[in-house]
C-alpha cells in the first residue's frame, strides 16, 4: 500500500516497515545515512535507487515527526 509518493508498506517486506515503492530499501535507513553524513546521490547510488527516492523518504519522515505530539514531564 502506498502511504506516500514512492513509499509503500507491506506486511511481507521489512516486517511492514516503510520501504522505497519497489525495492526494500527502508525509509529508516535512508534517513539514517544522510543523518550519518551520506550526499543524497551517495544514498541513491548506494542501495540502487534514485535521487527521488531518497528526497521522497525524507518528506515522508519530515511529515511523520510534524505529526508526532511529543510532551514534556516535569522532573
Amino acid at each position: 500500500m502506498e502511504i506516500a509518493p514512492r513509499i509503500v508498506v507491506d506486511e511481507h517486506v521489512r516486517f511492514g516497515k516503510p520501504v522505497i515503492k519497489g525495492t526494500r530499501v527502508p525509509v529508516e535507513l535512508v534517513v539514517g545515512k544522510m543523518a550519518g553524513g551520506m550526499t543524497a546521490e551517495q544514498v541513491a547510488d548506494e542501495y540502487g535507487i534514485g535521487r527521488d527516492d531518497v528526497l521522497a523518504a525524507l518528506a515522508y519522515a519530515a511529515q511523520a515527526v510534524a505529526e508526532d505530539q511529543v510532551r514534556a514531564v516535569p522532573r
